[in-house]
């Protein structure tokens, strides 16, 4: 997995610490938009003026160069920035009262000059709850976030603190904020599941694409080619989308088929023709308004029309239909799914299994997401499965994980690699795979079938095995001998209280 150095994690949570502090009386909802979009606009300002530099250096390749030719940076895939809306000129103009609608106006420029950011980014800067000496102190605190000063890291510095404030803005938010964003414990999970090295990679409800940045970091992270993978999204929520169409710009990867529509995937596929080698998403658990009734007999619903009143099911079969022939679907789901039998939904769980298309489940703990605590596992499916046909893994995840407060928890890096590895162990023909009681298990198709097409991984993993040296005698006499010397102290304290009480009544 991509591990981000001690180094940078310090500029985040300072960065954020600063930034929060200056949120004075705007809720996190409408603050994480002037945050963001500040630092987005200091990502293509600084990679505009790293280009600026080399154009008006006029060497090699750049000889003769106009430095303020739009299709110079057109040609290299940057963002074209007009002096109104370059970083310097904004820090220049930080302290003054106009600040904001300056920052708007930088906006609606940058939107005019380049047409893949139009209606993309914030104007909320001249909004009178936002205090100018405040915005003014974030343009500061911007300003400093590639502290190390060397342009290279620039890009890929300012990705991780935006990627970072995304994750702290949905905890601000809580239930709200986790509509936008999947907690990176999960996405890495997915991801180092999937191994998306290479082809088209497609989340048909991507939110602010954590899934899709994840996905290029793992092929950097494996000396992968980037442009070996193209990436596909769709959203019904324009605010998220636009959140998304940021994060993979700052990130240099091309949006352009990251879709919006206020329809959604079901009602309005952004994407029909697409057959991707990789899917990987995090659904709504359990929608009820997703337009089942006016799609009866869609012609996605190749294994069962799913039951109007839930479109767990459907999202299934949507990303099957979506699925090259031997592509691999990774996604998150509500533990219910695993057992369900209303509306159709056994017989399409009992086709799916059938098929051969089910690889793996991982039951999931609680706390895991943001905006709900409804138990929740993942799935994984392929097409065109040649090993392991006839068997399921399963993995029960339930105790991995560590609380960051007391309402959420998240997966560590040991977790990650533990969990990702039994799966790789199980998956590779040479693979040194073993069962573990209460952890993991390879069921046959024929034990599913006994089991009447459950996935849920507890029925299959068993209960933990307890270690055959455990002495009970012993681990007894430890505790009754802790409890004396509890007792003891418990006594000469009451004793000391008693005597103090005494002498403060005389």
């Amino acid at each position: 997995m991509v591990k981000t150095d001690k180094k940078l994690q310090s500029i985040e949570k300072q960065m954020w610490a600063a930034a929060d502090k200056l949120r004075k009386n705007i809720d996190a909802a409408e603050y994480k938009h002037v945050v963001l979009g500040l630092i987005f606009l200091k990502y293509i300002s600084d990679a505009f003026e790293a280009l600026y530099e080399k154009l008006s250096a006029g060497e090699g390749e750049y000889a003769d160069a106009d430095p303020e030719d739009k299709d110079e940076y057109k040609a290299e895939n940057v963002f074209f920035v007009p002096p109104s809306a370059r970083w310097k000129f904004l820090q220049s103009h930080a302290k003054q009262p106009t600040i904001g609608k300056t920052v708007d106006d930088a906006m609606d420029a940058i939107e005019r000059e380049n047409a893949s950011l139009r209606n993309v980014l914030p104007k909320v800067y001249a909004r009178g709850n936002l205090d100018p000496t405040n915005l003014g102190g974030l343009i500061d605190l911007v300003s400093n976030i590639a502290m190390d000063k060397a342009k290279a890291r620039s890009a890929d510095t300012l990705g991780h603190v935006f990627e970072y404030f995304l994750g702290e803005f949905a905890l601000a938010e809580g239930k709200k904020g986790g509509q936008f964003y999947t907690p990176r414990s999960v996405v890495e999970m997915l991801v180092g599941m999937l191994q998306p090295y290479k082809g088209r990679v497609f989340d048909p409800c991507c939110g602010s694409s954590g899934l899709i940045v994840q996905s290029e970091e793992f092929v950097e992270a494996h000396q992968g080619r980037i442009n070996d993978i193209s990436v596909y999204g769709q959203e019904s929520n324009q605010t998220t989308w636009r959140l998304s169409k940021m994060n993979l710009a700052i990130r240099g990867i091309d949006s352009s088929q990251i879709k919006w529509n206020n329809e959604g995937s079901f009602l309005n596929d952004a994407h029909k023709d697409l057959k991707a080698d990789y899917v990987i998403a995090n659904p709504p658990f359990n929608d009820s308004d997703w337009g089942g009734e006016t799609l009866r007999g869609d012609a996605r619903w190749k294994l069962g029309d799913p039951p109007t009143g839930n479109a767990n099911y459907a999202w299934i079969q949507h990303f099957l239909y979506h699925l090259a022939p031997d592509g691999k679907a990774g996604f998150v789901l509500s533990k219910g799914a695993l057992t369900t039998k209303s509306g159709g939904e056994w017989e399409i769980r009992k086709a799916l299994i059938e098929a051969h298309l089910v690889d793996c489940i991982v039951n999931l703990p609680a706390k895991l997401f943001l905006n709900t605590q409804i138990p929740a596992s993942l799935w994984f499916l392929t097409r065109g499965k040649t090993r392991r046909q006839d068997e399921i893994l399963f993995i029960d995840a339930r105790h991995h994980g560590h609380l960051i407060n007391r309402r959420t928890l998240e997966f560590s890096e040991d977790d990650i690699a533990e969990i990702t590895g039994t799966y790789h162990a199980w998956a590779d023909p040479d693979g040194d795979y073993e069962d573990v009681k209460g952890y993991c298990h390879s069921a046959s198709l024929e034990r599913v079938r006994e089991l009447d097409y459950v996935l849920t991984p507890g029925r299959y993993v068993g209960l933990a095995q307890v270690e055959d040296d455990f002495d009970f005698a012993e681990r007894f006499a430890s505790l009754k001998a802790e409890f004396e010397g509890q007792l003891v102290e418990e006594t000469k304290l009451n004793a000391l209280i008693a005597e103090n009480l005494a002498k403060v009544k005389l």
